[in-house]
C-alpha cells in the first residue's frame, strides 16, 4: 500500500487517469506514489486528452501497465473528481468510474475485526486500570484507620504495661494478627490464595520454632502473612527478621512496636549487625512471649543474587542453583547459639533439669518452608496491592526438622544449612516442571490442602478498623477543639 502520494492536478474536474495514456501526453505534472517496494512517476494530462482516458480506462487501463505492475495496480477515485492508477499491493475487490470514492482495499475486510479487538483490549485496560485504582484507594484508607488505631490503643494500653506486661503483650499480638489479617485479605479478594504441601505445622504452633523461607520477592512476606493465619497462635508470637528499609514503610511502624528487628545487609555492617541481633533477641523475644522466629537466610531476592550466588558456588565448588541461593550463616547461628541450649557435642536439644529451672525450653523446631510460583513468576507487592494480575495460587512447602539435629559450629552448620536450600532447589525443579511438589521419601503420592480464610471473620476485622478510625478521629478531634 502507499504511504505517501503528492498529486498536483491542472483540472480538479477529472475523474480517472489511465497511466498509459497519460504516458503520451505533452503537458505533465509529476507526480509521486511511494510503496513499500517501488516508486512509481505519475503524470496528468491535459484536460482534452480526459476522454481518451476514460475510455482507455473502462476497457481495462491496467493492462498496458507492465506485466510486474499489472497485478498490483489499483484505481483511487475521489469525491473530487481526480483520480489515479497507483501501485499496490494487491487486485481491487472492485473498478468504479465517478466522483464517488468506491475503491476499498482488501485489507479492509478485517478493519472492523481489529477495531472490535482494539475495542475489547480497551475495555479490559479500562477493567483494570478501575479496579487497580478502586484497591488502591481502600488500601490506602484501610493503612490510614487501621495504623494509628493500632498505635492509640496501645498508647493508651500503657499502665497495663507496667502492671501487667503480659496482659499487655498478648493483646498487642492479637492486634498485630489482625493486622497482618487485613494484609492477607488483600490478595484473598484478588483471587490470591495459597496451596500447602509437607508436614502439618500446625501440630508445632505452640512451640518455639526457627522458620528458614526462600526469598523471590515482596510478595513473600504477604504470602507468609496469609498461610500462617490459620496456624494457632503463630502469627501474634511471631518475631520477623527483615531488611532495614522495611522501617521506613508505613507497616514499619507497627513492626517496630511489635519487636521485630531490621537487619541492615552488606559486608561493612555484618558483623555488628549480629551482635545487634544478639542483644534484641535477650531483650525481647522472652519477655514478649515469643514463639516463632522468622527469617530468610539469602538475604535479598533471587533476583538480585542469584549471579553472585552462582559465581561463588562456582568458585568454590558447591552446587549451582537456579531457583534458590546459597543461604547465609550469620543471622541463623546468632539465633540457634542464643535461643537454643547447647549440649556438649555443639548440637542444640532441650538441656538438662538444671537449664530449664528459670528457662523457657527455648527453640525446638526448624521449619523450612519452600514458596514455589506458577510458572515462576513470583509476585510482588505492587500485584497484592493493585490486583492486576488474574486470580494466582501460590505453593508453599513445610518440612520439619527436630532443633537436636541441627549443629551450631560454623562448618557443620554451614553443610547443613546448603543441604536444606539444594533440598530446595530441587523441590522448585520439581514444582516448575509438573505443578506440584514431590511426595515425602517412602510415599507414592504428595498431599496438598488449600488453605482458607474466613470472610466473615475478615470482614469483622475490617469493620472494627474503621470503626476504631472513626472513633479516634472524633477524639482527636473533640481534644483539638478544647485546646485551639
Amino acid at each position: 500500500m502507499f504511504t505517501k502520494v503528492l498529486s498536483l492536478c491542472e483540472n480538479p474536474t477529472y475523474t480517472t487517469v489511465d497511466y498509459r495514456t497519460v504516458k503520451q501526453s505533452k503537458a505533465r505534472v509529476a507526480l509521486f506514489a511511494v510503496t513499500g517496494d517501488v516508486t512509481q512517476r505519475l503524470s496528468v494530462g491535459r484536460p482534452q486528452e480526459r476522454g481518451r482516458a476514460n475510455s482507455a480506462s473502462a476497457k481495462g487501463g491496467i493492462a498496458g501497465l507492465r506485466p510486474e505492475n499489472r497485478a498490483a495496480s489499483q484505481r483511487v477515485s475521489c469525491s473530487s473528481g481526480s483520480g489515479l492508477h497507483v501501485p499496490m499491493t494487491s487486485a481491487p475487490r472492485k473498478v468504479h468510474t465517478g466522483r464517488r470514492c468506491a475503491k476499498v482495499p482488501p485489507s479492509g475486510r478485517r478493519q472492523p475485526e481489529r477495531m472490535a479487538l482494539r475495542l475489547e483490549e480497551a475495555q479490559k485496560l479500562g477493567w483494570i486500570l478501575l479496579k487497580a485504582f478502586i484497591r488502591f484507594t481502600f488500601m490506602f484508607i484501610n493503612n490510614c484507620v487501621a495504623i494509628p488505631s493500632y498505635c492509640l490503643y496501645l498508647l493508651l494500653l500503657q499502665p497495663l504495661r507496667i502492671m501487667d506486661s503480659r496482659t499487655f503483650w498478648y493483646i498487642e499480638g492479637v492486634m498485630f494478627k489482625w493486622m497482618l489479617a487485613m494484609v492477607a485479605s488483600w490478595g484473598w479478594v484478588a483471587g490470591y490464595t495459597v496451596m500447602e504441601w509437607g508436614d502439618d505445622v500446625k501440630a508445632i504452633s505452640e512451640e518455639e520454632a526457627i522458620v528458614i523461607v526462600n526469598h523471590q520477592a515482596t510478595g513473600d512476606v504477604c504470602t507468609l502473612m496469609m498461610c500462617l493465619q490459620d496456624k494457632g497462635t503463630v502469627v501474634r508470637k511471631m518475631m520477623w527478621l527483615m531488611d532495614h528499609v522495611f522501617k521506613y514503610t508505613n507497616f514499619g511502624l507497627v513492626s517496630l512496636i511489635h519487636g521485630d528487628f531490621f537487619i541492615r545487609q552488606g559486608k561493612a555492617h555484618r558483623d555488628k549487625q549480629l551482635v545487634y541481633l544478639k542483644d534484641h533477641l535477650d531483650k525481647f523475644y522472652y519477655s514478649r512471649d515469643r514463639k516463632w522466629i522468622v527469617l530468610f537466610p539469602e538475604g535479598g531476592f533471587l533476583r538480585k543474587r542469584r549471579e553472585t550466588s552462582q559465581l561463588f558456588a562456582k568458585k568454590n565448588g558447591m552446587p549451582h542453583l537456579t531457583h534458590v541461593t546459597l543461604p547465609r550463616l550469620g543471622a541463623t547461628q546468632v539465633i540457634l547459639k542464643t535461643l537454643g541450649p547447647q549440649q556438649e557435642n555443639g548440637s542444640l536439644g532441650s538441656g538438662d533439669a538444671s537449664t530449664r529451672v528459670n528457662r523457657p525450653k527455648g527453640l525446638q523446631w526448624v521449619v523450612d518452608v519452600t514458596i514455589g510460583y506458577p510458572k515462576a513468576r513470583p509476585m510482588d507487592i505492587q500485584t497484592w496491592i493493585f490486583g492486576y494480575r488474574p486470580p494466582t495460587i501460590t505453593h508453599v512447602h513445610y518440612r520439619i526438622y527436630p532443633v537436636r539435629e541441627v549443629p551450631v559450629e560454623t562448618e557443620p552448620l554451614t553443610d547443613w544449612l546448603y543441604q536444606r536450600f539444594v533440598e530446595k532447589e530441587e523441590l522448585l525443579a520439581h514444582f516448575y516442571e509438573t505443578g506440584a511438589f514431590p511426595p515425602p521419601k517412602g510415599q507414592k503420592q504428595a498431599v496438598s490442602k488449600e488453605m482458607r480464610l474466613d470472610p466473615v471473620w475478615l470482614c469483622v476485622i475490617q469493620s472494627f478498623a474503621f470503626a476504631s478510625g472513626y472513633m479516634w478521629y472524633n477524639i482527636l478531634k473533640y481534644f483539638y477543639c478544647c485546646f485551639f
